[in-house]
């Protein structure tokens, strides 16, 4: 209870690194501690300068490491200190954030960092700037053995650490209204007031996976640590296809499977995943300044296991969605989570915009990522299935899918504009597309259809005479 209050206390958003870890994990215990800052250029003053930095935050360096637990998680913490000297790099700070990720390769833990930092020691010269390629030494080195980073962004997070540890990191968060930018305020030729240099403007591009407030960031980061932990090294299976949560009965004709489809209120992929995960945390953004809010990708917790989820919402995807899906699945390999993709879509976005942000070769690398996977995949049709923006998702040996989903080498609409020349005749041309569920079951294009919550109620069959004599039967009623 004494502790509970005392957490309390502390926030995340709090420049001391001490406060930063007491928020958000418990169990601390520090290492690195003798490591402290040198003088490699002999700059007036800056010993000094290390002294009263010290004395204001009651730290030998500007960043503190240790092991902790974050909810229930075992981690590796690397919390910067903005008291000391704003949190800067020097040789020393380089040195301790080295040491935490070796710790947390050799462990199997997950790296957290807490960062709030204006950037590269000026008063430590070259022999500051070039920690940031030891950081990413590091970090691509953890990347490689399958050991996550999750970066949390203070306020600030600008300069050299965020071009290097925190915007590398699998998962990023931010505290709301931090600053977050590679150019400091002070650098800036001129001050600008735009949310592009804030924790709003990196969500909104794609470079921040959750903004939170300080007080909710917490028990979220809990939930990311628990999904994101190595799992132990057991065979993996396939994910469960999920429930059907649409129709039940098969279409008899194809326009039916298409107007099903296409229905407003058919269940999407919201709904599919809260019924399928106990609970999930989605990943934002294709880290190149992009977000497509018709894809959902995260993590799920289903059955005491992680899965990486990928799924259409039923909208035409743009390049930013198709990244954002390789960017998911690239993260399932590398961490070894099964992965589950839900497709449903008219087809890739289309437009002249699409065309400059490059969406064939998002569709062609998301095929490569999809090709190359080792983890086990599973894909359920749940909706549309249109063209190649859909076929882009779909495990090649394991696809299902729903009553209510069809799955064709284009729209309708479209194949009556390029054969018939006629858009209107897309219900007729349809009937030759072999789209329905059963068949491509029949074609082996899907290996099955998903199971659904009921079974289809049989038609009650009973001779025209015997329905006479039931109704004659009943009693009749006197009406006023």
């Amino acid at each position: 209870m004494i502790l509970e209050q005392e957490r309390r206390t502390y926030s995340v958003a709090s420049p001391s690194a001490r406060e930063a870890i007491g928020a958000v994990s418990t169990g601390f215990e520090e290492f690195g501690k003798e490591v402290r800052s040198e003088d490699p250029l002999g700059w007036p003053r800056y010993r000094d300068q290390l002294a009263r930095a010290s004395e204001r935050s009651g730290e030998n360096e500007g960043v503190v490491t240790g092991g902790a637990y974050v909810g229930e998680t075992p981690v590796i913490i690397v919390a910067f200190d903005f008291n000391f000297l704003g949190g800067s790099v020097g040789e020393a700070t380089g040195r301790k954030i080295v040491e935490a990720f070796a710790r947390a390769r050799e462990s199997r833990r997950i790296v957290v960092s807490l960062v709030a930092t204006g950037g590269a020691r000026m008063q430590e010269g070259m022999r500051s700037l070039v920690q940031l390629q030891r950081m990413a030494d590091v970090c691509a080195g953890a990347r490689a053995e399958g050991v996550p980073h999750i970066s949390v962004l203070r306020h600030p997070t600008t300069g050299g650490v965020w071009a290097s540890l925190a915007s590398s990191a699998d998962f990023v968060v931010a505290v709301k209204g931090a600053a977050v930018s590679f150019a400091g305020s002070r650098v800036r030729e001129a001050e600008e007031v735009d949310d592009d240099f804030t924790s709003v403007g990196k969500r909104r591009c794609g470079f921040v996976d959750l903004e939170l407030e300080a007080e909710d960031l917490p028990e979220s980061l809990a939930t990311v640590v628990e999904l994101l932990s190595p799992e132990k090294d057991e065979p993996l299976s396939p994910p469960d296809v999920p429930v059907a949560l649409g129709a039940v009965r098969l279409p008899r004709r194809a326009w039916v499977s298409v107007e099903r489809a296409r229905r407003v209120g058919r269940p999407r992929a919201a709904a599919y995943l809260d019924e399928y995960f106990e609970h999930r945390v989605e990943i934002s953004g294709d880290r190149v300044g992009g977000v497509d809010e018709g894809m959902l990708c995260g993590f799920g917790r289903r059955k005491g296991r992680t899965i990486a989820y990928a799924a259409q919402c039923g909208t035409a995807n743009s390049a930013a969605g198709f990244r954002m899906a390789m960017r998911l699945l690239e993260l399932a390999e590398r961490f070894q989570f099964p992965a589950l993709t839900l497709i449903d879509t008219p087809g890739a976005a289309d437009a002249a915009e699409d065309e400059r942000e490059g969406v064939g070769t998002a569709i062609a690398e998301l095929f490569c990522t999809v090709a190359n996977l080792s983890v086990p995949i599973t894909s359920l049709v749940i909706g549309e299935g249109g063209s190649g923006g859909a076929l882009a998702l779909a495990a090649p040996d394991n696809l299902w899918i729903a009553p209510d989903g069809y799955f064709a080498v284009i729209a309708p609409e479209s194949a009556a504009a390029i054969i018939e020349k006629d858009r209107s005749k897309a219900e007729a041309i349809s009937e030759h597309m072999h789209l329905r569920p059963q068949d491509l079951l029949r074609l082996g294009v899907v290996r099955g259809i998903a199971p659904t919550r009921r079974r289809p109620a049989r038609a009650i069959r009973m001779s025209y005479d015997a329905v006479r004599r039931w109704v004659r039967s009943q009693p009749r009623k006197e009406h006023a």
